[in-house]
Protein backbone atom coordinates (compact mmCIF):
# COMPACT_ATOMS: atom_id res chain seq x y z
CA UNK A 1 0.00 0.00 0.00
CA UNK A 2 1.31 3.40 -1.14
CA UNK A 3 1.95 6.30 1.61
CA UNK A 4 -1.06 7.96 0.54
CA UNK A 5 -3.32 5.16 0.45
CA UNK A 6 -2.31 4.04 4.01
CA UNK A 7 -2.99 7.74 4.78
CA UNK A 8 -6.39 7.67 3.22
CA UNK A 9 -7.28 4.60 5.55
CA UNK A 10 -6.24 6.02 8.31
CA UNK A 11 -9.97 8.41 7.80
CA UNK A 12 -11.40 5.44 8.97
CA UNK A 13 -9.04 4.94 11.84
CA UNK A 14 -10.08 6.35 15.36
CA UNK A 15 -11.60 5.48 18.49
CA UNK A 16 -14.69 3.22 18.70
CA UNK A 17 -17.20 6.15 18.68
CA UNK A 18 -16.78 7.05 15.02
CA UNK A 19 -17.95 3.13 14.56
CA UNK A 20 -21.62 4.56 14.17
CA UNK A 21 -20.09 7.10 11.09
CA UNK A 22 -18.00 4.66 9.33
CA UNK A 23 -21.18 2.21 9.59
CA UNK A 24 -23.79 4.48 8.04
CA UNK A 25 -20.56 5.90 5.87
CA UNK A 26 -20.98 2.15 4.32
CA UNK A 27 -24.23 1.73 4.26
CA UNK A 28 -24.98 4.62 2.59
CA UNK A 29 -26.93 4.22 -1.31
CA UNK A 30 -24.60 6.74 -3.13
CA UNK A 31 -21.09 6.92 -3.59
CA UNK A 32 -19.04 9.50 -1.22
CA UNK A 33 -15.80 10.55 -2.20
CA UNK A 34 -13.40 12.87 -0.42
CA UNK A 35 -10.83 14.65 -2.28
CA UNK A 36 -7.84 16.59 -0.74
CA UNK A 37 -6.26 19.94 -2.19
CA UNK A 38 -3.55 18.52 -4.53
CA UNK A 39 -6.58 16.16 -5.94
CA UNK A 40 -5.51 12.93 -4.42
CA UNK A 41 -9.00 10.07 -3.00
CA UNK A 42 -8.48 10.20 0.22
CA UNK A 43 -11.59 8.38 1.45
CA UNK A 44 -14.23 6.62 -0.70
CA UNK A 45 -17.38 3.90 0.35
CA UNK A 46 -18.51 0.73 -0.61
CA UNK A 47 -21.32 2.36 -2.86
CA UNK A 48 -18.18 4.73 -4.53
CA UNK A 49 -16.32 1.44 -5.61
CA UNK A 50 -19.31 -0.30 -7.28
CA UNK A 51 -19.98 3.12 -9.31
CA UNK A 52 -16.52 2.75 -10.13
CA UNK A 53 -15.96 -0.59 -10.79
CA UNK A 54 -13.02 -0.33 -8.68
CA UNK A 55 -11.94 -1.43 -5.83
CA UNK A 56 -10.80 0.77 -2.53
CA UNK A 57 -7.16 -0.27 -2.62
CA UNK A 58 -7.25 0.79 -6.12
CA UNK A 59 -8.66 4.16 -5.72
CA UNK A 60 -6.77 5.34 -2.42
CA UNK A 61 -4.74 7.93 -2.81
CA UNK A 62 -4.99 7.75 -6.87
CA UNK A 63 -5.52 11.31 -8.81
CA UNK A 64 -9.08 12.44 -8.76
CA UNK A 65 -8.39 11.73 -13.01
CA UNK A 66 -9.07 8.23 -12.71
CA UNK A 67 -12.53 9.00 -11.94
CA UNK A 68 -13.02 11.64 -14.77
CA UNK A 69 -14.04 11.42 -18.02
CA UNK A 70 -10.65 11.91 -20.63
CA UNK A 71 -11.95 15.15 -22.59
CA UNK A 72 -12.46 16.90 -18.77
CA UNK A 73 -9.42 16.01 -17.50
CA UNK A 74 -7.02 19.02 -18.59
CA UNK A 75 -9.65 21.04 -16.50
CA UNK A 76 -9.68 19.46 -13.43
CA UNK A 77 -6.87 21.17 -11.97
CA UNK A 78 -7.86 24.25 -12.37
CA UNK A 79 -11.74 23.61 -11.28
CA UNK A 80 -10.53 22.55 -8.16
CA UNK A 81 -8.28 25.15 -7.70
CA UNK A 82 -11.15 27.68 -7.76
CA UNK A 83 -13.36 25.41 -5.58
CA UNK A 84 -10.66 25.73 -3.03
CA UNK A 85 -9.89 29.13 -3.26
CA UNK A 86 -13.67 30.03 -2.80
CA UNK A 87 -15.40 26.85 -1.81
CA UNK A 88 -19.20 26.21 -1.83
CA UNK A 89 -22.28 24.01 -2.00
CA UNK A 90 -22.45 22.61 -5.97
CA UNK A 91 -26.10 21.02 -5.86
CA UNK A 92 -27.14 18.20 -8.49
CA UNK A 93 -26.86 18.69 -11.77
CA UNK A 94 -24.17 21.48 -11.78
CA UNK A 95 -22.34 18.99 -14.39
CA UNK A 96 -24.63 17.57 -16.47
CA UNK A 97 -23.76 14.43 -19.02
CA UNK A 98 -21.08 13.18 -16.20
CA UNK A 99 -19.57 9.59 -16.85
CA UNK A 100 -17.55 7.66 -14.64
CA UNK A 101 -15.09 5.50 -16.97
CA UNK A 102 -15.00 2.16 -15.89
CA UNK A 103 -12.20 -0.85 -16.68
CA UNK A 104 -13.24 -2.21 -19.87
CA UNK A 105 -13.71 0.97 -21.38
CA UNK A 106 -17.60 1.46 -20.60
CA UNK A 107 -18.98 4.27 -19.00
CA UNK A 108 -21.28 4.77 -16.25
CA UNK A 109 -23.57 8.24 -15.91
CA UNK A 110 -23.57 9.60 -12.88
CA UNK A 111 -24.73 12.79 -10.77
CA UNK A 112 -22.51 14.66 -8.59
CA UNK A 113 -23.64 16.88 -5.09
CA UNK A 114 -20.58 18.79 -3.84
CA UNK A 115 -19.33 19.62 -0.50
CA UNK A 116 -16.59 20.69 1.73
CA UNK A 117 -15.44 19.94 5.00
CA UNK A 118 -12.19 20.44 7.13
CA UNK A 119 -10.51 17.48 8.98
CA UNK A 120 -7.48 17.87 11.05
CA UNK A 121 -7.34 21.19 9.81
CA UNK A 122 -7.11 20.34 6.43
CA UNK A 123 -10.03 21.07 3.83
CA UNK A 124 -11.33 19.36 1.73
CA UNK A 125 -14.03 18.32 -1.57
CA UNK A 126 -16.83 15.71 -0.26
CA UNK A 127 -18.74 14.44 -3.35
CA UNK A 128 -21.76 12.88 -3.32
CA UNK A 129 -21.95 10.75 -6.40
CA UNK A 130 -25.33 8.41 -7.41
CA UNK A 131 -25.82 6.05 -10.20
CA UNK A 132 -27.92 7.90 -12.85
CA UNK A 133 -27.98 5.10 -15.29
CA UNK A 134 -31.82 4.88 -14.57
CA UNK A 135 -32.86 7.93 -14.28
CA UNK A 136 -31.12 8.37 -17.56
CA UNK A 137 -32.79 5.54 -18.89
CA UNK A 138 -35.96 6.84 -17.70
CA UNK A 139 -35.55 10.08 -19.07
CA UNK A 140 -34.65 8.56 -22.70
CA UNK A 141 -37.92 6.55 -22.74
CA UNK A 142 -40.15 10.33 -21.97
CA UNK A 143 -38.06 11.59 -24.71
CA UNK A 144 -38.72 9.28 -26.85
CA UNK A 145 -42.36 9.04 -25.91
CA UNK A 146 -42.97 12.74 -26.13
CA UNK A 147 -41.57 12.07 -30.05
CA UNK A 148 -42.95 8.70 -30.86
CA UNK A 149 -46.09 6.59 -31.23
CA UNK A 150 -46.53 4.06 -27.94
CA UNK A 151 -48.44 1.36 -29.89
CA UNK A 152 -46.14 1.71 -33.61
CA UNK A 153 -42.84 3.42 -32.36
CA UNK A 154 -43.60 5.58 -35.16
CA UNK A 155 -42.76 9.39 -35.04
CA UNK A 156 -45.51 11.03 -33.68
CA UNK A 157 -47.11 14.60 -35.40
CA UNK A 158 -44.74 16.85 -33.27
CA UNK A 159 -41.89 14.73 -34.27
CA UNK A 160 -42.82 14.84 -37.85
CA UNK A 161 -43.14 18.14 -38.51
CA UNK A 162 -40.43 18.95 -36.74
CA UNK A 163 -38.26 16.66 -39.48
CA UNK A 164 -40.40 18.23 -42.28
CA UNK A 165 -39.39 21.27 -41.44
CA UNK A 166 -35.89 20.50 -41.54
CA UNK A 167 -35.76 19.01 -44.64
CA UNK A 168 -37.84 21.87 -46.10
CA UNK A 169 -35.06 24.51 -44.74
CA UNK A 170 -31.92 22.33 -45.80
CA UNK A 171 -33.62 21.27 -49.17
CA UNK A 172 -35.85 24.23 -50.34
CA UNK A 173 -35.08 23.46 -54.27
CA UNK A 174 -35.84 19.57 -53.65
CA UNK A 175 -39.74 18.49 -54.87
CA UNK A 176 -41.08 16.77 -51.72
CA UNK A 177 -44.60 15.52 -50.66
CA UNK A 178 -46.18 14.79 -47.68
CA UNK A 179 -49.17 11.89 -47.70
CA UNK A 180 -51.80 11.55 -45.30
CA UNK A 181 -53.09 8.13 -44.59
CA UNK A 182 -56.24 7.01 -43.00
CA UNK A 183 -58.15 3.67 -42.58
CA UNK A 184 -61.68 4.14 -43.34
CA UNK A 185 -64.55 2.78 -41.05
CA UNK A 186 -61.74 1.78 -38.54
CA UNK A 187 -63.96 2.26 -35.72
CA UNK A 188 -65.56 -1.20 -36.83
CA UNK A 189 -62.87 -2.80 -36.47
CA UNK A 190 -62.60 -1.93 -32.90
CA UNK A 191 -66.51 -2.36 -31.97
CA UNK A 192 -66.62 -5.68 -34.37
CA UNK A 193 -63.63 -7.47 -33.39
CA UNK A 194 -62.13 -5.72 -30.12
CA UNK A 195 -59.25 -3.35 -29.83
CA UNK A 196 -56.58 -5.96 -29.75
CA UNK A 197 -57.66 -6.77 -33.20
CA UNK A 198 -57.99 -2.58 -34.36
CA UNK A 199 -53.67 -2.19 -32.52
CA UNK A 200 -53.08 -5.18 -34.90
CA UNK A 201 -54.44 -3.76 -38.06
CA UNK A 202 -52.67 -0.54 -36.94
CA UNK A 203 -49.41 -2.51 -36.83
CA UNK A 204 -50.13 -4.18 -39.81
CA UNK A 205 -50.70 -0.93 -41.40
CA UNK A 206 -47.30 0.38 -40.46
CA UNK A 207 -44.96 -2.82 -41.67
CA UNK A 208 -46.73 -2.15 -45.05
CA UNK A 209 -46.28 1.50 -45.07
CA UNK A 210 -42.66 1.00 -44.28
CA UNK A 211 -42.21 -1.31 -47.04
CA UNK A 212 -43.20 1.88 -49.41
CA UNK A 213 -40.68 4.22 -48.17
CA UNK A 214 -37.61 5.43 -49.90
CA UNK A 215 -34.42 6.46 -48.76
CA UNK A 216 -34.94 9.23 -46.67
CA UNK A 217 -38.67 9.09 -46.13
CA UNK A 218 -40.57 9.08 -42.94
CA UNK A 219 -43.48 7.48 -41.79
CA UNK A 220 -45.22 9.05 -38.96
CA UNK A 221 -48.64 7.78 -36.64
CA UNK A 222 -50.81 10.99 -35.54
CA UNK A 223 -53.06 8.54 -33.60
CA UNK A 224 -56.16 6.83 -33.91
CA UNK A 225 -56.32 5.33 -37.63
CA UNK A 226 -54.55 8.09 -39.77
CA UNK A 227 -50.66 7.86 -40.66
CA UNK A 228 -48.12 10.17 -42.21
CA UNK A 229 -45.25 9.51 -44.83
CA UNK A 230 -42.76 11.92 -46.29
CA UNK A 231 -41.86 11.40 -49.58
CA UNK A 232 -38.50 13.03 -50.03
CA UNK A 233 -37.98 13.00 -54.14
CA UNK A 234 -41.02 13.48 -55.87
CA UNK A 235 -40.47 14.60 -59.47
CA UNK A 236 -43.93 15.40 -60.85
CA UNK A 237 -47.69 14.74 -60.14
CA UNK A 238 -47.92 11.16 -61.96
CA UNK A 239 -45.14 9.80 -59.98
CA UNK A 240 -47.17 10.72 -56.42
CA UNK A 241 -50.47 9.20 -58.01
CA UNK A 242 -48.57 5.90 -58.34
CA UNK A 243 -46.98 6.29 -54.97
CA UNK A 244 -50.96 6.68 -53.96
CA UNK A 245 -51.91 3.92 -56.09
CA UNK A 246 -49.27 1.74 -54.55
CA UNK A 247 -50.66 2.44 -51.26
CA UNK A 248 -54.14 1.69 -51.99
CA UNK A 249 -53.13 -1.24 -53.29
CA UNK A 250 -51.44 -2.25 -50.01
CA UNK A 251 -54.11 -1.86 -48.00
CA UNK A 252 -56.90 -3.74 -50.09
CA UNK A 253 -54.62 -6.97 -49.25
CA UNK A 254 -57.20 -8.43 -45.85
CA UNK A 255 -55.99 -8.32 -42.44
CA UNK A 256 -55.28 -11.32 -40.31
CA UNK A 257 -56.10 -10.73 -36.70
CA UNK A 258 -56.68 -13.17 -33.79
CA UNK A 259 -55.24 -15.95 -35.71
CA UNK A 260 -56.97 -16.49 -38.67
CA UNK A 261 -59.85 -13.72 -38.89
CA UNK A 262 -59.47 -12.05 -41.87
CA UNK A 263 -60.81 -8.22 -42.04
CA UNK A 264 -61.19 -5.76 -45.23
CA UNK A 265 -60.27 -2.24 -44.50
CA UNK A 266 -59.52 0.41 -46.99
CA UNK A 267 -57.82 3.89 -46.92
CA UNK A 268 -58.20 7.49 -48.44
CA UNK A 269 -55.62 9.50 -48.94
CA UNK A 270 -54.78 13.19 -48.90
CA UNK A 271 -51.63 14.66 -50.53
CA UNK A 272 -50.02 18.04 -50.68
CA UNK A 273 -46.75 18.83 -52.42
CA UNK A 274 -43.34 21.45 -51.78
CA UNK A 275 -42.73 23.64 -52.58
CA UNK A 276 -46.05 24.58 -54.89
CA UNK A 277 -48.63 23.70 -52.06
CA UNK A 278 -47.02 25.44 -49.21
CA UNK A 279 -43.59 26.58 -49.22
CA UNK A 280 -43.32 28.51 -45.58
CA UNK A 281 -43.63 25.97 -42.79
CA UNK A 282 -44.10 22.06 -42.29
CA UNK A 283 -47.19 22.91 -40.52
CA UNK A 284 -48.83 24.10 -43.77
CA UNK A 285 -47.92 21.53 -45.56
CA UNK A 286 -49.37 19.16 -43.19
CA UNK A 287 -52.97 21.37 -42.87
CA UNK A 288 -52.97 21.13 -47.03
CA UNK A 289 -52.24 17.57 -47.06
CA UNK A 290 -55.23 16.99 -44.12
CA UNK A 291 -57.80 18.90 -46.62
CA UNK A 292 -56.66 17.02 -49.60
CA UNK A 293 -57.56 13.52 -47.35
CA UNK A 294 -60.64 15.06 -46.06
CA UNK A 295 -62.25 15.92 -49.77
CA UNK A 296 -60.98 12.35 -50.65
CA UNK A 297 -63.18 10.83 -47.87
CA UNK A 298 -66.04 12.70 -49.09
CA UNK A 299 -65.63 11.28 -52.48
CA UNK A 300 -66.61 7.91 -51.32
CA UNK A 301 -64.34 6.51 -49.39
CA UNK A 302 -61.25 4.66 -50.74
CA UNK A 303 -60.23 7.79 -53.21
CA UNK A 304 -57.09 9.70 -53.16
CA UNK A 305 -57.23 13.64 -53.65
CA UNK A 306 -53.84 16.15 -54.42
CA UNK A 307 -54.36 19.45 -52.45
CA UNK A 308 -55.78 22.34 -54.46
CA UNK A 309 -56.23 25.43 -53.37
CA UNK A 310 -60.05 25.38 -53.96
CA UNK A 311 -60.38 22.99 -50.95
CA UNK A 312 -59.40 25.17 -48.18
CA UNK A 313 -62.83 26.68 -49.29
CA UNK A 314 -64.87 23.75 -48.88
CA UNK A 315 -62.83 22.92 -45.72
CA UNK A 316 -64.70 26.34 -44.33
CA UNK A 317 -67.80 25.56 -45.74
CA UNK A 318 -67.99 22.42 -44.16
CA UNK A 319 -66.61 23.85 -40.60
CA UNK A 320 -69.69 26.46 -41.32
CA UNK A 321 -71.74 23.76 -42.09
CA UNK A 322 -71.04 21.61 -38.90
CA UNK A 323 -71.52 24.58 -36.40
CA UNK A 324 -74.97 25.49 -38.10
CA UNK A 325 -75.63 21.49 -38.22
CA UNK A 326 -74.85 21.45 -34.05
CA UNK A 327 -76.97 24.71 -34.25
CA UNK A 328 -80.08 22.90 -35.43
CA UNK A 329 -79.51 20.23 -33.62
CA UNK A 330 -79.55 21.96 -29.97
CA UNK A 331 -82.32 24.11 -31.59
CA UNK A 332 -84.69 21.39 -32.69
CA UNK A 333 -84.64 23.37 -36.25
CA UNK A 334 -84.83 20.54 -38.20
CA UNK A 335 -87.67 19.20 -39.71
CA UNK A 336 -89.37 15.56 -41.24
CA UNK A 337 -91.10 15.43 -44.52
CA UNK A 338 -92.94 12.56 -44.93
CA UNK A 339 -93.68 10.75 -48.66
CA UNK A 340 -96.08 8.70 -49.46
CA UNK A 341 -95.77 5.16 -50.96
CA UNK A 342 -98.87 3.08 -52.64
CA UNK A 343 -99.65 -0.37 -52.55
CA UNK A 344 -100.00 -0.85 -56.39
CA UNK A 345 -102.69 -4.10 -55.80
CA UNK A 346 -105.17 -1.95 -53.87
CA UNK A 347 -104.21 1.53 -55.06
CA UNK A 348 -104.24 2.61 -50.80
CA UNK A 349 -101.72 4.34 -49.39
CA UNK A 350 -100.20 2.68 -46.59
CA UNK A 351 -97.25 3.43 -45.55
CA UNK A 352 -94.94 6.70 -45.35
CA UNK A 353 -91.15 7.37 -45.26
CA UNK A 354 -89.60 10.06 -43.35
CA UNK A 355 -87.26 12.21 -44.54
CA UNK A 356 -84.70 14.78 -43.32
CA UNK A 357 -85.40 18.69 -44.41
CA UNK A 358 -83.51 21.48 -43.21
CA UNK A 359 -83.73 25.40 -43.83
CA UNK A 360 -80.91 26.98 -42.57
CA UNK A 361 -81.51 31.00 -41.39
CA UNK A 362 -77.60 31.48 -43.15
CA UNK A 363 -77.27 28.71 -45.34
CA UNK A 364 -80.33 28.21 -47.05
CA UNK A 365 -82.07 24.72 -48.04
CA UNK A 366 -79.69 22.61 -47.22
CA UNK A 367 -80.15 19.14 -48.27
CA UNK A 368 -79.51 15.65 -46.75
CA UNK A 369 -76.84 14.76 -49.10
CA UNK A 370 -74.97 18.32 -47.88
CA UNK A 371 -75.13 17.53 -44.39
CA UNK A 372 -75.55 13.99 -43.35
CA UNK A 373 -71.66 13.14 -44.59
CA UNK A 374 -71.00 16.24 -42.39
CA UNK A 375 -72.94 14.64 -39.08
CA UNK A 376 -71.23 11.22 -39.93
CA UNK A 377 -67.72 12.74 -39.85
CA UNK A 378 -68.10 14.89 -37.07
CA UNK A 379 -69.54 12.42 -35.02
CA UNK A 380 -73.16 14.39 -35.00
CA UNK A 381 -74.72 11.26 -36.51
CA UNK A 382 -75.75 9.22 -33.90
CA UNK A 383 -77.26 12.57 -32.25
CA UNK A 384 -79.08 13.21 -35.51
CA UNK A 385 -80.42 9.88 -35.99
CA UNK A 386 -81.74 9.94 -32.11
CA UNK A 387 -83.67 12.77 -33.10
CA UNK A 388 -85.31 11.24 -36.51
CA UNK A 389 -86.37 8.28 -34.17
CA UNK A 390 -88.11 10.22 -31.71
CA UNK A 391 -89.54 12.90 -33.61
CA UNK A 392 -91.41 10.17 -36.47
CA UNK A 393 -92.65 8.02 -33.65
CA UNK A 394 -93.94 10.91 -31.87
CA UNK A 395 -95.48 12.09 -35.06
CA UNK A 396 -96.64 8.31 -35.76
CA UNK A 397 -98.46 8.17 -32.22
CA UNK A 398 -100.19 11.32 -33.25
CA UNK A 399 -101.32 10.07 -36.23
CA UNK A 400 -102.60 7.23 -34.94
CA UNK A 401 -104.68 9.44 -32.45
CA UNK A 402 -106.33 10.93 -34.76
CA UNK A 403 -107.18 7.86 -36.33
CA UNK A 404 -104.53 7.57 -39.45
CA UNK A 405 -102.71 4.10 -39.88
CA UNK A 406 -99.86 4.43 -41.73
CA UNK A 407 -96.77 2.70 -41.49
CA UNK A 408 -93.85 4.77 -40.88
CA UNK A 409 -90.61 4.58 -43.14
CA UNK A 410 -86.93 5.35 -40.88
CA UNK A 411 -83.86 5.59 -42.66
CA UNK A 412 -81.16 4.29 -40.27
CA UNK A 413 -77.81 5.04 -40.68
CA UNK A 414 -74.28 2.76 -40.59
CA UNK A 415 -73.24 4.19 -37.45
CA UNK A 416 -76.97 3.37 -36.10
CA UNK A 417 -76.35 0.34 -37.09
CA UNK A 418 -73.30 -0.74 -35.57
CA UNK A 419 -74.87 0.24 -31.77
CA UNK A 420 -75.29 -3.31 -29.71
CA UNK A 421 -78.65 -1.73 -27.64
CA UNK A 422 -80.40 -0.51 -31.17
CA UNK A 423 -83.27 -3.10 -30.58
CA UNK A 424 -83.58 -2.26 -26.80
CA UNK A 425 -84.19 1.32 -27.44
CA UNK A 426 -86.76 1.10 -30.57
CA UNK A 427 -88.56 -0.79 -28.38
CA UNK A 428 -88.75 1.29 -25.28
CA UNK A 429 -89.18 3.96 -27.70
CA UNK A 430 -92.39 2.45 -29.46
CA UNK A 431 -93.66 1.83 -25.76
CA UNK A 432 -93.26 5.06 -24.70
CA UNK A 433 -95.41 6.40 -27.37
CA UNK A 434 -98.06 3.48 -27.03
CA UNK A 435 -96.84 1.67 -30.78
CA UNK A 436 -96.94 -1.73 -31.80
CA UNK A 437 -93.45 -2.46 -33.68
CA UNK A 438 -95.17 -2.62 -36.70
CA UNK A 439 -96.34 0.43 -36.71
CA UNK A 440 -92.63 1.65 -38.27
CA UNK A 441 -90.20 -0.02 -41.10
CA UNK A 442 -86.72 0.50 -41.22
CA UNK A 443 -84.72 1.72 -44.06
CA UNK A 444 -80.64 0.59 -44.39
CA UNK A 445 -78.53 0.47 -47.54
CA UNK A 446 -77.07 -2.28 -49.00
CA UNK A 447 -73.61 -0.69 -48.74
CA UNK A 448 -74.40 -0.20 -44.79
CA UNK A 449 -75.65 -4.22 -44.87
CA UNK A 450 -72.59 -5.32 -46.17
CA UNK A 451 -69.73 -3.25 -43.94
CA UNK A 452 -70.51 -5.76 -41.48
CA UNK A 453 -72.98 -8.34 -43.00
CA UNK A 454 -72.30 -10.68 -40.13
CA UNK A 455 -73.58 -7.52 -37.42
CA UNK A 456 -76.32 -7.01 -39.30
CA UNK A 457 -77.90 -10.32 -39.69
CA UNK A 458 -77.34 -10.06 -35.90
CA UNK A 459 -78.97 -6.95 -35.23
CA UNK A 460 -81.84 -7.10 -38.08
CA UNK A 461 -83.01 -10.74 -36.92
CA UNK A 462 -83.19 -9.25 -33.26
CA UNK A 463 -85.37 -6.55 -34.74
CA UNK A 464 -87.09 -8.76 -37.01
CA UNK A 465 -87.48 -11.09 -33.49
CA UNK A 466 -89.72 -8.11 -32.48
CA UNK A 467 -92.17 -7.91 -35.48
CA UNK A 468 -90.69 -4.50 -36.93
CA UNK A 469 -90.64 -4.21 -40.39
CA UNK A 470 -86.91 -4.16 -42.20
CA UNK A 471 -86.49 -3.04 -46.22
CA UNK A 472 -83.11 -2.85 -48.04
CA UNK A 473 -83.22 0.34 -49.44
CA UNK A 474 -81.11 1.81 -52.59
CA UNK A 475 -80.74 -1.58 -53.84
CA UNK A 476 -79.15 -2.25 -56.89
CA UNK A 477 -76.21 0.50 -55.81
CA UNK A 478 -74.64 -1.62 -53.51
CA UNK A 479 -72.36 -4.57 -53.35
CA UNK A 480 -74.61 -7.07 -51.80
CA UNK A 481 -74.42 -10.86 -52.22
CA UNK A 482 -76.98 -12.59 -53.04
CA UNK A 483 -76.32 -15.50 -49.85
CA UNK A 484 -76.24 -12.27 -47.02
CA UNK A 485 -79.28 -11.03 -48.82
CA UNK A 486 -81.29 -14.81 -48.16
CA UNK A 487 -79.83 -14.17 -44.49
CA UNK A 488 -80.76 -10.96 -44.01
CA UNK A 489 -84.38 -10.79 -42.55
CA UNK A 490 -85.79 -8.12 -44.65
CA UNK A 491 -89.29 -7.85 -45.72
CA UNK A 492 -88.95 -5.34 -48.84
CA UNK A 493 -86.59 -4.47 -51.50
CA UNK A 494 -86.60 -0.62 -53.05
CA UNK A 495 -85.34 -0.32 -56.43
CA UNK A 496 -83.17 3.05 -56.67
CA UNK A 497 -84.41 5.52 -58.54
CA UNK A 498 -81.17 5.79 -60.63
CA UNK A 499 -82.94 2.60 -62.35
CA UNK A 500 -86.41 3.65 -62.37
CA UNK A 501 -85.40 7.06 -63.86
CA UNK A 502 -84.68 5.55 -67.82
CA UNK A 503 -87.33 2.80 -67.82
CA UNK A 504 -88.82 1.90 -70.02
CA UNK A 505 -86.77 3.42 -72.59
CA UNK A 506 -82.98 1.86 -71.24
CA UNK A 507 -82.73 -2.12 -72.39
CA UNK A 508 -80.52 -3.13 -69.45
CA UNK A 509 -82.49 -1.14 -66.90
CA UNK A 510 -85.45 -2.84 -68.14
CA UNK A 511 -83.66 -5.95 -67.80
CA UNK A 512 -82.43 -5.63 -64.42
CA UNK A 513 -85.76 -3.94 -62.50
CA UNK A 514 -87.30 -7.18 -64.07
CA UNK A 515 -84.76 -9.28 -62.52
CA UNK A 516 -84.89 -7.15 -59.15
CA UNK A 517 -88.94 -7.95 -59.02
CA UNK A 518 -88.51 -11.39 -60.04
CA UNK A 519 -85.21 -12.68 -57.46
CA UNK A 520 -87.27 -10.29 -54.56
CA UNK A 521 -90.93 -12.29 -55.18
CA UNK A 522 -88.45 -15.51 -55.59
CA UNK A 523 -87.12 -14.89 -52.04
CA UNK A 524 -90.74 -13.86 -50.35
CA UNK A 525 -90.04 -10.28 -51.10
CA UNK A 526 -92.11 -7.08 -51.70
CA UNK A 527 -90.42 -4.62 -53.90
CA UNK A 528 -90.90 -0.67 -53.87
CA UNK A 529 -89.89 1.61 -56.21
CA UNK A 530 -88.50 4.91 -55.77
CA UNK A 531 -88.43 8.34 -57.52
CA UNK A 532 -90.95 7.38 -60.14
CA UNK A 533 -91.72 10.11 -61.93
CA UNK A 534 -94.34 9.45 -65.07
CA UNK A 535 -96.99 7.52 -65.86
CA UNK A 536 -94.66 5.47 -68.18
CA UNK A 537 -92.53 4.25 -65.75
CA UNK A 538 -95.58 3.77 -63.39
CA UNK A 539 -97.55 1.37 -66.32
CA UNK A 540 -94.07 -0.95 -66.56
CA UNK A 541 -93.46 -1.95 -62.74
CA UNK A 542 -97.25 -2.13 -62.44
CA UNK A 543 -97.06 -5.01 -65.46
CA UNK A 544 -93.57 -5.98 -64.47
CA UNK A 545 -95.49 -7.43 -60.99
CA UNK A 546 -93.93 -4.44 -58.52
CA UNK A 547 -95.53 -4.24 -54.97
CA UNK A 548 -95.55 -0.37 -54.15
CA UNK A 549 -94.02 3.02 -55.84
CA UNK A 550 -93.37 6.36 -54.02
CA UNK A 551 -91.83 9.40 -56.49
CA UNK A 552 -93.26 12.96 -57.51
CA UNK A 553 -96.01 11.22 -59.95
CA UNK A 554 -97.29 10.34 -56.66
CA UNK A 555 -96.77 13.34 -54.32
CA UNK A 556 -93.00 15.35 -52.90
CA UNK A 557 -92.26 14.67 -49.24
CA UNK A 558 -94.61 17.01 -47.14
CA UNK A 559 -94.60 18.18 -43.52
CA UNK A 560 -97.30 16.19 -41.73
CA UNK A 561 -100.30 18.85 -41.79
CA UNK A 562 -100.13 19.09 -45.72
CA UNK A 563 -99.50 15.57 -45.95
CA UNK A 564 -103.09 14.51 -44.27
CA UNK A 565 -104.39 17.30 -46.07
CA UNK A 566 -103.41 15.85 -49.38
CA UNK A 567 -104.97 12.66 -48.60
CA UNK A 568 -107.88 14.65 -47.51
CA UNK A 569 -108.18 15.73 -50.74
CA UNK A 570 -107.53 13.18 -53.15
CA UNK A 571 -109.22 10.34 -50.97
CA UNK A 572 -106.20 8.46 -50.79
CA UNK A 573 -104.69 9.56 -53.87
CA UNK A 574 -105.91 6.88 -55.98
CA UNK A 575 -103.84 6.07 -58.98
CA UNK A 576 -105.40 6.52 -62.30
CA UNK A 577 -104.13 3.30 -62.94
CA UNK A 578 -104.97 1.28 -60.18
CA UNK A 579 -107.98 -0.29 -58.44
CA UNK A 580 -108.64 0.32 -54.71
CA UNK A 581 -111.15 2.37 -52.77
CA UNK A 582 -109.04 5.28 -51.86
CA UNK A 583 -108.57 4.63 -48.25
CA UNK A 584 -105.64 5.83 -46.44
CA UNK A 585 -105.63 2.08 -44.27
Amino acid sequence: MTDKAAAATSFFAGPQDGLLERTLLEAAPDGVLLVDRAGHIQLVNAALEKIAGRTRAQLLGRPLDVLLPASVRHLHAKWLARFFARPSARPVGWLRNLHVPRPGGSKLPVEVTLGHCVLNGQPFALAFVRDASGMRHMQAQVHFMARHDALTGLVNRWQFEQSLQLAMVTAPERHMAVVLVDLNDFQRVNDGHGLEAGDQVLLETAYRMRSILSVGGMLGHFGGNTFAIFLPDVQHDAALERTLQGIQASLAEPFQVQGDTLIEISGALGAARFPQDARDDARSLVRCAFMALAHAKTNQGGNYALYRPEMGQRIEERAALQDRLRLALKEKSLQLHYQPQMDLRSGRITSVEALLRWDDAVLGSVGPDRFVPVAEASGLILTLGDWVLETALAQQAQWAAQGVSLQMGINLSAHQLRESNLATRLSELLKAKGLGPSAIELEITESQAMTDPQNAVELLSQLATQDIGLALDDFGTGHSSLAYLQMLPVRRLKIDRSFVHRLPHQTKDVLLVQSIIALAHELGLEVVAEGVETQEQLDFLQAAGCDHYQGWLLAKAMPPEQLLAWMQDTGGAESPSCSGAGAFL
